[in-house]
């Protein structure tokens, strides 16, 4: 199988200097029945969670360096970042992770242990290149959650030859999210400026290894970053 062809467009780059990508395809991953290892990685996930953060609000949680990175990013647009809201949620009011299915619950995990950003899609129906970008006045996206979403210019989003398939500040369209009958996931994880690489790389082994609880043949198509070259390095070339 030919793994998906994904770019960095010169416009990511220009608007988002210092920013990376990452990305984990993923083939013959099963996905359409209950995992109870993975159920029981979540439960001691929150439980360390809870330990980790223990005596943390609001203005804690805020000073972590890769939160606080995103929360920049997300108060240019007037909006709070959603991955801090949910680890606030397992840590302070007790919540459980959602279960959705094995390979989106994977994701949901990986995001309150390592903190960075990501998207999952059914990469088969992606189409054709995709690259990653930035909005425009004018893009807009179909939500999952009904509707179509009229992006805010100088937002990371990802586009394939049908549009913008996702956007940091409003989440995944309604074309490609991971289904019970996926069985190639493509995750993106999105890292402004302040985020470290190494954090990101983190992030698809975290996803990979909870993957693996439920789907151990799944097969690596491509693990790898895209970088959003600093100006200075950029003007040298």
């Amino acid at each position: 199988m030919t793994a998906l062809a994904i770019s960095a467009g010169a416009g990511w780059s220009r608007a988002h200097p210092g920013a990376c990508i990452g990305l984990l395809e993923l083939s013959s991953v099963k996905n359409d029945a209950p995992c109870p290892s993975l159920d029981e990685r979540k439960r001691a996930l929150e439980a360390t969670l809870r330990e980790r953060y223990a005596g943390f609000g609001r203005k804690e949680f805020l000073a972590l360096p890769t939160m606080a990175a995103y929360a920049a990013y997300y108060r240019r647009f007037n909006k709070t970042y959603h991955v801090q809201l949910q680890l606030e949620s397992i840590v302070l009011k007790g919540k459980q992770l959602p279960s959705v299915s094995p390979a989106v619950d994977a994701n949901f995990m990986a995001e309150v242990e390592t903190l960075v950003l990501t998207a999952g899609h059914d990469a088969d129906k992606l189409r054709g290149a995709i690259v990653m970008d930035v909005s425009r006045d004018g893009d807009r996206m179909p939500q999952m959650s009904g509707g179509l979403k009229d992006l805010r210019a100088g937002d990371m989003v990802m586009r394939d030859d049908e549009g913008v398939c996702c956007s940091i500040i409003y989440g995944q369209d309604a074309r490609s999210p991971i289904t019970r009958r996926s069985t190639r996931v493509l995750y993106v994880a999105y890292a402004p400026v302040g985020v470290e690489a190494a954090a990101v790389e983190r992030q698809l082994r975290v996803i990979e290894a909870h993957v693996r609880l439920c789907s151990p043949t799944a097969v690596v198509e491509q693990c790898r970053l895209l970088r959003a070259e600093e100006p200075q390095l950029a003007a040298g070339r």
